[in-house]
């Protein structure tokens, strides 16, 4: 019960943010430039029996203008979507713009020179495929 408050809590206040940052925008339609702010877009991990797929909704994207890397089993997506059409004032504002990042921390192992990355329909997918081998490390036990 708790945790269904917190997130209720938390959709209240994003939903508060989202209105004032609306009326904002339409009081002062070029201002939403001067604060650059990090955004992340939606988005899915699921396994497969062969790969851990991590997609992400993000429209309006050429392939050029994602970096993907992945370090110490995190993978990170980051970005910038621009845009490009010119308008007088905002009547409403909800599709976000300018740079965005999505992390996924990933536990297993996983083939890091096969992991391939399409971009189709507005979804980036991100592919990595499960490793064959099995990553075994000895132990070896101190004596005093």
């Amino acid at each position: 019960m708790v945790m269904a408050q917190e997130m209720l809590e938390s959709d209240e206040v994003e939903q508060f943010e989202r209105h004032m940052d609306r009326m904002l925008h339409s009081v002062f339609p070029h201002d939403h430039r001067a604060r650059p702010r990090v955004w992340r877009p939606p988005t899915d991990v699921y396994e497969t029996d062969d790969a851990v797929i991590v997609k992400v909704e993000i429209a309006g994207m050429q392939p050029d203008d994602f970096r993907i890397t992945f370090v110490d089993r995190v993978l990170t997506v980051t970005g910038a979507r621009q845009d490009r059409d010119a308008k007088l004032s905002y009547h409403c504002l909800e599709i976000p713009y300018g740079e965005f990042r999505t992390e996924v921390f990933l536990s297993g192992t996983y083939d890091a020179e096969q992991i391939e990355a399409r971009y189709d329909n507005g979804l980036l997918y991100i592919t990595l495929p499960k490793s064959k081998q099995e990553h075994r490390v000895p132990v070896r036990i101190q004596t005093a």
